[in-house]
């Protein structure tokens, strides 16, 4: 292949058509009699195949077919460098379904264009194809034309495996990713590319333990400040880190090395930018024509019109072509709240309730449920994630059991309590225990992920280390502590990229992650720490086989709120495969602390928060403790240990169960 890098591309000299007429070719009927009935239908999830550009040979002559769907449009037509991006000389044909085809000769891989859309009133608008494989770097926003059936995948051994993992019962976790500003080259570029990063994080991802790379949406963006999530391009990864080639690279690359690859992904909402989906044909296409429907008001977006089938095969093909092209093996679906609910982040009078009168959108259920439905018959052992921040009832449940068929669901409420409760200064800590233990009331109504994402950290929020309370060490220790609680709690795990240094600053999307920090004792001892965390909860089952089975879970202790301590029990799937987790929320050491727990022997200090090689003070319990035939907490034994200041230990017993 041409070297397609953002920066080796440029606009290609004329060539002569050898059509001498400008006009292009009928390139013959491009869609099956099932085809269009799947379109007409809105389940056509492989639009992708012919929709869009795709190199072509035509009576001997090689070039590139086009379809694209503008059903209002007066004329389209194919602007390039040839034609001097003059519109009409290289005019699509219209067909019965809306969608204008047509055979374009000589242009080649690497090509730029666009289609030239004549709208009803005469205005002619230029438009990236919504299908395009490829886009220019912005500024620029030309489609390219782009092949990938050269592309030589070498992870058949992955994708083998995958398709037989069970991932409910293994230890998932994520660390998310903004490619953009994970890390930053010093040789005067922007970005690193694909390649580059697929190497460098796979190394990070191995020494530090976790399993998935969460990747924040890779989709081509024009705005670096959007982070991603207005995306422009449904079917583009983008070209600030390389091509198409480089990104099937970067997910070849980790799956070689056994790391999974997540990608968030927008079917919310999307930009009103001119050269994009906005009115694509002069009229309400992809979008409600009524703002109270089409327009998110906390965004500035358009909303897609998920009754439209036309929209839903685009985003069903969207979806499915990530899953598909780049073996992507998990989607996670952004703000699936806003989605559901008519009235989000609306006021009386500014929504337009459903045909029964309700505030559900029952167009946005039905695809998110056809979504689930096709990722998982089409893809066997992928994941979809949805960040939903609501008590919508079943959205990690099956569809045939009338969920939404997602894996799992970000639990933003043990978010949002937990930050909520570590940020209070440990003397008032005692007046909220049930800001932690109420999770376990709904903690298995879903399958659910503990997410501190990059949402956390950014608007102003400070960085987590910056929300914690006390002097510089308790802020280190109360750190640990959260993050131990989240490791050692049920559900999968997320962290955002940072997270791990202990940042003083939150997430600047322009820069890079603090990695100056390195080398400084208590910096250095927290990302060890999460090394370590991640050791743990890969390698004891009891951390992560019952994740979504209240069997996996019992609480020992969560009413002792004067003294701000919790203790729990998880539970692996063999019977005796157990971890006594103890926290200690307050600064002051509790010593000889008695904890009942399920049958006799040595229990050993597995993690101990406050060890000094993280950055703590080294109170602990010299390797582990003897059970004693005390009755504690409705057990008939129990242990007596040293909770240190700020600090989680985690108890494992050694010793085979008397007979």
């Amino acid at each position: 292949m041409d070297d397609l890098s953002p920066k080796s591309i440029s606009r290609r000299p004329s060539v002569p058509w050898r059509n001498s007429n400008n006009r292009v070719r009928s390139c013959g009927p491009l869609f099956t009699e099932t085809d269009i009935q799947n379109m007409r239908n809105g389940m056509h999830a492989s639009i992708y195949q012919f929709q869009g550009a795709h190199l072509d040979e035509v009576d001997g002559i090689a070039g590139t077919r086009f379809a694209v769907w503008a059903p209002n449009a007066r004329e389209v037509s194919v602007l390039t460098d040839a034609n001097h991006w003059t519109h009409g000389r290289n005019a699509l044909r219209p067909s019965d379904e809306g969608i204008w085809t047509g055979f374009v000769p000589e242009l080649a891989h690497g090509d730029a264009y666009k289609f030239g859309i004549k709208e009803q009133s005469g205005v002619v608008t230029e438009r990236s194809d919504p299908f395009a494989f490829f886009q220019e770097l912005r500024p620029k926003t030309a489609s390219i034309v782009y092949d990938m059936s050269d592309f030589v995948w070498q992870d058949q051994a992955w994708m083998s495996r995958r398709e037989m993992t069970d991932w409910m019962a293994q230890p998932i976790s994520m660390y998310e990713v903004h490619l953009g500003s994970w890390k930053k080259p010093t040789d005067g570029r922007e970005f690193f590319n694909y390649r580059e990063l697929a190497h460098m994080l796979v190394d990070y991802c191995r020494e530090m333990g976790f399993t998935h790379l969460q990747l924040m949406p890779v989709s081509e963006h024009p705005f670096d400040g959007s982070w991603g999530y207005q995306a422009t391009g449904y079917f583009a990864p983008t070209s600030r880190f390389g091509t198409p080639h480089d990104f099937a690279y970067f997910v070849d690359y980790c799956h070689q090395a056994n790391i999974s690859v997540l990608i968030d992904w927008v079917p919310a909402h999307f930009p009103i930018d001119g050269h994009a989906l906005a009115r694509f044909d002069g009229t309400a296409l992809y979008e409600h024509a009524d703002p109270r429907q089409g327009f998110h008001p906390d965004w500035g977006t358009a909303v897609f019109n998920y009754g439209r089938n036309e929209v839903r095969n685009f985003l069903l093909s969207s979806a499915r072509f990530w899953l598909d092209k780049y073996h992507v093996d998990g989607i996670r679906v952004d703000a699936v709240a806003s989605m559901l609910y008519l009235d989000y982040s609306r006021n009386a009078g500014e929504w337009v309730p459903n045909e029964f009168g309700g505030r559900e959108n029952l167009e946005a259920v039905r695809f998110l449920k056809d979504f689930n439905v096709m990722a998982h018959g089409d893809f066997p052992g992928i994941l979809t994630v949805a960040e939903e921040s609501t008590a919508w009832g079943g959205v990690s449940h099956p569809v045939y059991n009338g969920g939404l068929g997602f894996s799992m669901k970000w639990d933003m409420g043990w978010m949002n309590d937990s930050l909520r409760y570590m940020q209070l200064d440990p003397i008032h800590r005692a007046h909220h225990q049930n800001d932690l233990s109420f999770r376990m009331v709904y903690a298995f109504t879903e399958n659910f992920v503990l997410p501190l994402s990059h949402d956390e950290v950014v608007h102003g929020k400070r960085s987590l280390l910056s929300q914690m309370p006390g002097d510089h060490w308790q802020q280190f220790a109360n750190l640990r502590m959260l993050y131990g609680y989240q490791y050692t709690m049920s559900g999968k795990k997320l962290l955002f990229m940072g997270g791990e240094l202990g940042q003083w600053h939150e997430w600047d999307h322009d820069g890079e992650i603090d990695w100056n920090l390195q080398g400084h004792k208590y910096h250095d001892g927290l990302r060890r720490y999460i090394g370590d965390l991640n050791e743990l909860y890969r390698s004891q089952g009891a951390l992560h086989e019952l994740d979504f089975s209240g069997e996996g879970f019992d609480w020992i202790q969560c009413d002792d709120s004067a003294n701000s301590v919790f203790a729990f029990l998880r539970k692996g799937q063999e019977k005796d495969d157990f971890l006594v987790i103890i926290s200690n929320f307050t600064p002051v050491p509790r010593e000889k602390y008695r904890i009942g727990i399920p049958r006799p022997g040595f229990y050993s200090e597995v993690l101990n928060s406050d060890a000094g090689i993280y950055g703590g003070t080294n109170i602990g319990n010299l390797g582990g403790v003897y059970s004693e035939p005390i009755p504690s907490h409705g057990h008939k034994q129990s242990i007596e240990v040293h909770l240190p200041p700020l600090g989680i230990v985690a108890m494992k017993p050694m010793s085979t169960p008397n007979a």
